[in-house]
């Protein structure tokens, strides 16, 4: 699996950061205990272990993405050495999160603005499908007239999902009747 960049990791949304997470990341399958400092465990039991989580991260594929995650889920306190993520202590996670707070903010609205996303993609796959020439892929008068019944049924499922989201969208929204 391809390594996640820190830039491409900040424009991911969170399904798509854990889905990379969970398919490529070195710890899948580990003991999670590992990351995660126990009660009353001794400062160089802990320091150890840190540093043997911290090894394992450094090297990960994900580790942006893992990153990433951590900060938007307010993972680690600027007081408390109790976890690694990313390769990060509590503290360094706090820190980052601080440092990043207001486009923090903005990633986790737009992980929460789901419809918006799902609104975007739909777009986009109706310009393309309206803009498609079948003309150019079929042969006969048959497959042309084929091939435009199924753009234009093509075309209709889209314009149809997309107007149910934005209906249903205006309607939360208290729009009474869309303009």
């Amino acid at each position: 699996m391809p390594r996640m960049t820190s830039a491409l990791a900040r424009h991911t949304r969170r399904a798509v950061l854990q889905a990379a997470v969970d398919a490529g990341a070195r710890c899948t399958g580990m003991d999670p205990d590992l990351w995660f400092r126990a009660d009353d465990e001794p400062d160089t039991d802990w320091h150890a272990r840190r540093l043997e989580a911290i090894r394992l991260c450094i090297s990960c594929p994900m580790r942006a993405a893992c990153e990433e995650l951590a900060l938007r889920d307010g993972d680690g306190e600027a007081e408390a050495d109790e976890l690694v993520r990313a390769g990060l202590t509590g503290p360094e996670l706090a820190a980052v999160r601080d440092h990043q707070a207001e486009r923090l903010a903005v990633a986790v609205d737009l992980d929460r603005d789901t419809e918006g996303h799902q609104l975007d993609e739909l777009t986009t796959k109706l310009r393309f499908a309206a803009t498609k020439n079948p003309d150019k892929s079929a042969a006969t008068v048959r497959t042309v007239a084929v091939s435009r019944a199924a753009q234009n049924a093509e075309v209709r499922n889209l314009a149809t999902q997309i107007r149910q989201i934005r209906t249903a969208r205006r309607a939360r929204n208290g729009w009474e009747v869309a303009a």
